[in-house]
């Protein structure tokens, strides 16, 4: 019985840990640590995210991603995800970069806003809520935490690690140019395909 009930919380915790290594979302909270010196703050923020999304795909299983139109989600984490690229590189015209830095209330904000929105309809919210239909939804819940739990201060950690040893303005700059980068994926993610079509 134990056993079983550790393997519902492992099979989830390595899914969501492997699936989400290098994923869209631990390069966000790397870029938001690299602006904050508030890091507790941003990790409170991004978990109380993920555990809303993730939190809600595995209550209710997959039916969470019908909830909303895919394309409008799409649309608006983009638009978010564009708007802090704009935010980012405008701050890197500031002349004092004290005054760049993400404040406490703003770092939880910019991290709660950012993986809230990016989170719906992704792969991580998906398999936890497929999770749910196969093991104990509360064993689920504990290992698709822990996992995103460890990612989330492991990337926390590399940007304050790269935001003290590179030049912040260049850290600034990349962070703000690849959120515009991936904004404008979000929302061209549902035509591409059409318009490659047209054109061949």
């Amino acid at each position: 019985m134990v056993k079983i009930a550790l393997d519902e919380i492992a099979i989830p915790l390595l899914a969501v840990g492997l699936a989400e290594m290098g994923d869209k979302t631990q390069l966000s909270i790397l870029l938001l640590s690299s602006r904050t010196r508030e890091y507790f703050r941003l990790l409170l923020g991004v978990m109380l995210a993920f555990l809303l999304a993730d939190g809600i795909a595995i209550l209710v299983g997959s039916w969470v991603t019908d909830l909303i139109p895919m394309h409008l989600v799409k649309i608006a984490s983009g638009l978010v995800f564009i708007l802090f690229g704009f935010l980012i590189l405008k701050g890197d015209r500031d002349d004092n970069a004290e005054e760049s830095n993400l404040s406490a209330r703003r770092a939880f904000a910019s991290g709660f806003t950012m993986i809230f929105l990016s989170e719906w309809g992704d792969k991580t919210q998906i398999a936890s809520a497929l999770f749910a239909t196969e093991y104990d939804p509360k064993m689920v819940f504990i290992g698709v935490m822990i996992a995103l739990l460890l990612l989330s201060v492991m990337a926390i950690f590399l940007g304050k690690f790269l935001s003290s040893r590179i030049d912040r303005r260049a850290v600034r700059r990349a962070g703000g140019l690849l959120f515009i980068l991936i904004g404008l994926s979000f929302i061209l993610s549902d035509y591409a395909p059409s318009v490659i079509v047209n054109i061949l």
